[in-house]
């Protein structure tokens, strides 16, 4: 017996985001790789240039969690881009400083960033460009700017092994 899926009414806004972001971030990455840096990388650097900032707060402006940002940090650490220093406000904390060669990654990383952007809306209808970046910031700002709650997962329970 076969079956039909039922029709759609709305668009796959799902399947749309997360297939042009997916596809953006694999571009992005490798234009990244040009000059030696991840997209994470650069983000980290980007940030910690701003203000004087500890590793959990640029985990949460960067969006990574504690493992990945301390692989992130070190592997900056090892191509002299940034490093761990004390903090001028609280000696206790220690904050991620941006090397002179990690002003330049992220010099270099701003302009590669624009291009691959650039790349995208350039795809796009000039009269398209403007209205579907106020869409996604207006969505990345309010609807979307949080992710729903969840209940805990609900896991079934263990079966007991055999001859246990």
């Amino acid at each position: 017996m076969s079956t039909s899926a039922p029709t759609r009414t709305v668009a796959d806004l799902s399947y749309l985001l997360t297939h042009a972001g997916h596809v953006l971030s694999t571009q992005m990455a490798a234009a990244m790789a040009e000059i030696g840096l991840t997209p994470r990388g650069y983000c980290v650097l980007y940030h910690a240039l701003e203000a004087e900032r500890t590793q959990i707060e640029l985990a949460g402006i960067s969006d990574l969690d504690k493992t990945t940002m301390v692989v992130t940090v070190d592997e900056l650490e090892r191509a002299g881009l940034a490093e761990r220093r004390r903090s001028s406000t609280d000696r206790r904390a220690r904050i991620i400083a941006v090397t002179e060669a990690g002003r330049r990654a992220v010099a270099e990383g701003a302009e590669i960033a624009d291009r691959v952007h650039r790349a995208v809306l350039d795809a796009l209808p000039e009269a398209e460009r403007e209205p579907l970046v106020g869409a996604l910031t207006r969505l990345a700002d309010g609807y979307l700017s949080a992710p729903a709650e969840t209940g805990p997962q609900v896991r079934r329970e263990r079966q007991k092994r055999r001859g246990a």
